[in-house]
This record gives structure tokens, C-alpha cells and sequence, in this order.
């Protein structure tokens, strides 16, 4: 089955990038349309071409480009179609209200699809039926690990794990600076950093993995890295990220009204 990308932007080429062979791309900037198909091998259209010649169509663009694209969408879908919308704070009955009587399937992919090792929230409106969720699994399994939620939950999961990691980026990114504040040269400082966190993730990663335990573990009684534990919690790190998870969740709804 044919699938289009609408959208060539970072998450757009995330998701071709897992996705692979028989895709075509809609993409209006032509440098980045070229690129695109420079690098993946995949074919450019217009937008009226690409969705006629689809089975699966991924819409992801910026939310504030959205209302416009779905008034051009709306004339070239067909019944059969699977619309899946990869686009945050965009309700599934906005985007059913001008897509009617067709199949629809909202998702929060994060970037790390595009090694493999994304999460993907999906959620199903009206006309998805059991079939076409399990045909979007599926097709978003390479990606990483898909997840049904309902989608009252999405602003939450867009909060957390669309935005986590751009969290977790920037807290590589402070460690570094705190590295090099502490004395080392700022290349060796950015190489522990980073496979710390590459070990971490995958530690994390494994089945009954408990973060608290973890972080136990490397506390050693009266330590080094207890101390340090104690200025995080002293300047509220758990707080501000609390804080701003439910302010990337609040900005979610805002924007969905």
C-alpha cells in the first residue's frame, strides 16, 4: 500500500526515514523537497497527486499551518483512505468536520523514530475501525513502540513524550557546561555526557527497569553523588520539570481549542 508524507519538516523526514521504500512526499519548500529526495530516494509531489495515488496519508506539518492544508486536503481524499495526523493539538473532530466520512488516526510520534526508537501515541476517531489502527501499528512498529491512549490523554503524551526529548537534550546539554565549569575541555566533557546517556537509556530501557532504583543504586552512603542529589532537589528540579510538563500539556489544549 502506497503511503504520503505531507510535511518535510524534522519529524516528517523522521518518520520517512522509518518508514522507507513506496513513499512519496509533499513538501513546498523546493530546497527541502530536494534534499528529501536526495537523500531518501523518494519521489516529490503536489499535494493533489500524492494523496490521489494513496492508501495512507501522514499529515505532518505545524499546527498553525493545519487549518489551511485540511481545506486543500478535503477535495482529494476518498472513502478507503486513512488519514493519520501527526500534527499536536489538532482534535480529531476538527480534522473529521473536514474530512467526513473518512478514516482518521491522530498520533504523537517523538523525534527518536528516526532511529528506531521513537514513541508513538495513537488514537482512533470515528471511522477508525480495529483494522485500521492495526494497520497504522503496523506501519509505525520500526519506528518504535506504539501505544494506544485515548485521546484525552494525547495533550498529556504530547507534553512528556513529544516534548521529553528536547528535556532530556537539555539536560545533556547543562551536564556539558558543568563538565567544562568543573575543569575538563569541553569535547571530553560532551563524549561522557553523551555515552552516559546513551547507557543510562538503555539501562532504563530494559524490562523492570525502576528509575528510582537506579538512581539508589549509584548513591553511595555519604558520597559524591548524593551531594549532588541534594542540590538538585535544594533548587526543585523535580518541581520545574513537573512544572513544565503540565505547562506543555495546558499549551497542548490551548492550542487543540
Amino acid at each position: 500500500m502506497s503511503t504520503t508524507i505531507v510535511g518535510g519538516g524534522n519529524m516528517g523526514e523522521a518518520l520517512l526515514a522509518g518508514l522507507g521504500a513506496d513513499v512519496t512526499v509533499v513538501e513546498q519548500n523546493p530546497s527541502r523537497a530536494a534534499y528529501l529526495k536526495s537523500r531518501y530516494d523518494v519521489s516529490v509531489a503536489s499535494l493533489e497527486a500524492a494523496v490521489a495515488s494513496a492508501s495512507t496519508v501522514f499529515v505532518v506539518v505545524k499546527p498553525y499551518h493545519f487549518a489551511a492544508l485540511l481545506d486543500s486536503l478535503a477535495p482529494h481524499v476518498r472513502p478507503g483512505q486513512l488519514i493519520v495526523s501527526a500534527v499536536g493539538g489538532t482534535p480529531l473532530a476538527r480534522m473529521e468536520a473536514s474530512l467526513p466520512d473518512v478514516a482518521v488516526v491522530r498520533t504523537m510520534p517523538n523525534l527518536p523514530v528516526s532511529v528506531g526508537l521513537g514513541t508513538i501515541a495513537i488514537s482512533g476517531g470515528t471511522h477508525a475501525v480495529a483494522a485500521d489502527l492495526d494497520r497504522v501499528r503496523t506501519m509505525l512498529a520500526p519506528l518504535g513502540r506504539v501505544i494506544e491512549v485515548a485521546e484525552t490523554q494525547l495533550d498529556a503524551v504530547t507534553a512528556l513524550s513529544g516534548g521529553g526529548p528536547a528535556y532530556f537534550a537539555l539536560m545533556a546539554e547543562a551536564m556539558i557546561d558543568a563538565g567544562v565549569l568543573a575543569g575538563l575541555p569541553r569535547p571530553l566533557a560532551e563524549e561522557l555526557v553523551l555515552t552516559t546517556a546513551e547507557g543510562t537509556g538503555r539501562m532504563l530501557g530494559a524490562p523492570d527497569a525502576d528509575p528510582a532504583g537506579l538512581r539508589a543504586a549509584v548513591c553511595s552512603p555519604g558520597g559524591t553523588t548524593i551531594a549532588a542529589m541534594r542540590e538538585l532537589e535544594g533548587r526543585a528540579l523535580r518541581a520545574a520539570v513537573m512544572a513544565a510538563v503540565v505547562a506543555a500539556r495546558d499549551r497542548s489544549i490551548e492550542m487543540g481549542r
